[in-house]
């Protein structure tokens, strides 16, 4: 999907190619969606919810909600300054991020974030990542999501108008909006090298674009990035499903905004990680000689990359090895091989 994209305003961004819209009544429906590979707009998805209830009478009510399943205790708190016009990303110099972290009450955050409702000047404050399943169970008993695995835990959050900066996570993503609007500037996951990613040993990695004023002299290839956009347009009771990988900038369209999120799907770490195979891949493979790097890409694009198995076709399938479909026992016997090769010293 493509589009012309003549600038990049809030109101360019906003006309971009809207996702399209999908029903999902079972666990079995959003895993067919995310193997379609594409994010999908969920209307309407958490309609019984007693919190979107809340949270549509006023932000009093929500407030008013949360707090009277609290239990106690401190919430993740995200502030940036007057300044940042509630961008969240990096500060001038890449080192840090433009926005301070720490840990508070909820019922004071609650109270300085509707302090500052509509209030020109001030901070912009959010609970970000608040875990739901630990620090306010009974939302979770309340507030049932049964078309996400069952250890994926909620994550709460709220705030004033955040714009969180372009990034992407490796885990799917469930985000149900429970007050205000939320748009999703989406890119694909091979929109990467257009997209200007900042230090990847800071997560999360975001991009170093303002998408609502790109400097194109600085970032050009970002013109490819927009061209290739997607949007999503979220009102309360809505939930965006979003494959992993897929890069998203966030805009909360409101003085006053809540969302809850799930994350699953991301293997455990090691050998069978694709994201610590890519740094093994930086540490054996980038700084090859060509010939040799021109081989293994040829490798990975024959026996990896190539679904259909052709780079192996012409092997008898019961000769084709690790090439082939590999039954557990051949999987197991592999990772076996190779953690006894990584393990082995230098």
């Amino acid at each position: 999907m493509t589009a012309s994209v003549p600038s990049a305003s809030a109101s360019a961004l906003d006309a971009l190619p809207e996702v399209a819209r999908a029903t999902a009544q079972s666990a079995a429906d959003v895993e067919a969606l995310l193997a379609g590979g594409e994010p999908v707009l969920l209307k309407g998805l958490i309609e019984d919810w007693p919190a979107l209830a809340a949270g549509r009478r006023s932000p009093e009510a929500l407030g008013a909600y949360l707090m009277s399943i609290d239990p106690g205790g401190p919430v993740p708190v995200m502030e940036a300054p007057p300044a940042s016009g509630g961008r969240f990303g990096y500060s001038a110099d890449l080192r840090e991020f433009s926005f301070t972290k720490r840990q508070r009450g909820l019922g004071e955050t609650l109270d300085r974030i509707a302090r500052g409702v509509g209030v020109a000047g001030g901070p912009v404050i959010a609970i970000q990542m608040l875990p739901l399943a630990s620090r306010l169970p009974r939302f979770v008993r309340d507030n049932a999501m049964t078309l996400v695995p069952a250890q994926s835990e909620p994550r709460l959050w709220l705030g004033g108008p955040v714009k969180t900066q372009i990034h992407n996570d490796r885990d799917h993503n469930l985000a149900c909006v429970l007050a205000g609007r939320r748009r999703f500037l989406l890119f694909p996951p091979e929109q990467v090298a257009n997209l200007y990613i900042g230090p990847p040993d800071r997560p999360p990695p975001l991009s170093l674009v303002d998408p609502e004023a790109p400097d194109f002299g600085l970032y050009p290839r970002f013109r490819d990035a927009l061209a290739e956009a997607r949007v999503a347009h979220l009102e309360p009771g809505d939930a965006l499903l979003l494959p992993k990988y897929w890069w998203h900038h966030v805009t909360s369209r409101d003085p006053w905004n809540a969302m809850v999120n799930y994350w699953w799907g991301n293997p455990p770490r090691g050998l069978e990680n694709a994201g610590d195979c890519f740094l093994a891949a930086l540490l054996a493979i980038r700084d090859l000689p060509a010939g040799e790097r021109r081989y293994w890409r040829a490798m990975f694009e024959a026996h990896v990359f190539d679904g259909a198995g052709q780079g192996a076709a012409h092997i008898p399938p019961r000769l084709r090895s690790y090439l082939g479909d590999m039954p557990p026992h051949e999987r197991a016997a592999l990772k076996r091989q190779l953690q006894m090769t990584i393990l082995k010293p230098s």
